[in-house]
């Protein structure tokens, strides 16, 4: 297994007390996500974690990164800590998961004490929401905390680091510097975006794409972030390769980290959803999403490959990859392959 990724990956909740985190569960898991049931008694929510796990994973470990903007109220933003005494620790997860639906951007357990992190001007429309929330759940100690303004971007570029995927590729950002040795060195600078490339699923798209044959071929990045896949798609050869994202964010971070590459011509940033690839053709499809959106998108995916094209698919447990495979078979996809790492997988299939 690749350090880098696995020593990030170790760092992800000891920095979670300091950096304001963009949950995933937020923006990327809305279409199809299951909601809790907020009826259950404490002693009734194994099966509640259990269907929440991947949510979990996706919040505690995925590629979640802190607000990078030049503007100030990103840079020096005032942020509440909500303090809740939580004996369980199945329920504080649950409650990591329904709080994830509210503002709160970062979470962090100490002890018994389960701290959600929220910008100071948004508490004031989900306290109510909160309070009512954590009243169902019969949980009566809590405390809202005022933390110290600080500069989060200064925090953030002190611990982040370049990542190394197996040897191969190198993705850092430019305030890192290049390194010899490299089949291929991706710059991202992620603001806002999703996928610093830390995270196993990331890795593992990444050194899959440096697997296949891409020279000259059209492919398409679903769910693109910062666009690091893109990048390296089109480092290795692609001729276009179409990024598409439903955050604004997301679209604009990736054309400017396309331009830092020198892949302006070749990466196409897009906004929305599974509906912008209509009608289009590709030899190739990376899709690192998670578990929900992979089989409700791939009829789509499987659509828009051209005979003999390679869909690679990660963002999900390991457990998930029969749910995956049987999905691919039904839309005419045949599983090739499939590559683990820390738990997560990706699922590579090529249209027959």
């Amino acid at each position: 297994m690749n350090s880098a990724c696995k020593e990030e990956g170790n760092r992800k909740l000891s920095l979670a007390c300091r950096l304001p985190i963009i949950i995933f569960a937020e923006d990327k898991l809305r279409p199809g996500k299951v909601r809790i049931n907020s009826a259950l008694r404490p002693a009734q929510l194994s099966s509640q974690r259990r269907r929440y796990k991947k949510i979990l994973h996706n919040i505690i470990s995925k590629d979640f990164l802190p607000v990078l903007s030049t503007e100030k109220r990103y840079t020096d933003m005032d942020y509440v800590e909500l303090n809740v005494r939580v004996t369980d620790p199945e329920l504080a997860e649950i409650l990591t998961a329904e709080l994830a639906e509210l503002p709160y951007e970062s979470f962090q357990t100490e002890g018994e004490v389960l701290k959600a992190y929220i910008p100071r001007e948004r508490l004031a429309d989900c306290m109510q929401q909160t309070d009512d929330l954590l009243a169902r759940y019969g949980i009566a100690d809590r405390r809202y905390i005022a933390i110290e303004s600080q500069n989060w971007n200064a925090l953030w570029e002190q611990n982040f680091t370049p990542v190394d995927v197996d040897g191969r590729i190198l993705i850092r950002a430019p305030f890192h510097a290049s390194q010899p040795g490299y089949e291929l060195e991706v710059v991202v600078m992620p603001r806002m975006a999703f996928g610093s490339g830390h995270h196993a699923t990331t890795c593992l798209v990444a050194s899959a794409l440096c697997d296949l044959s891409l020279t000259g071929k059209r492919g398409l990045d679903m769910g693109c972030g910062t666009g690091v896949l893109a990048i390296v798609a089109a480092k290795r050869g692609a001729a276009t390769v179409d990024a598409v994202d439903i955050d604004e964010w997301a679209e604009a971070n990736c054309r400017e980290n396309a331009a830092a590459n020198g892949l302006a011509e070749r990466i196409a940033p897009m906004l929305g959803d599974v509906s912008r690839i209509a009608g289009r053709k590709y030899d190739f499809i990376a899709a690192n999403i998670n578990r929900n959106i992979l089989t409700m998108d791939m009829p789509a995916y499987a659509e828009a490959l051209d005979t003999g094209g390679d869909l690679l698919m990660s963002g999900f447990l390991e457990e998930d990859v029969p749910v995956i495979e049987a999905r691919a078979r039904a839309c005419g996809l045949e599983p090739v392959e499939v590559r683990r790492r820390d738990g997560w997988a990706m699922v590579h299939v090529k249209k027959a």
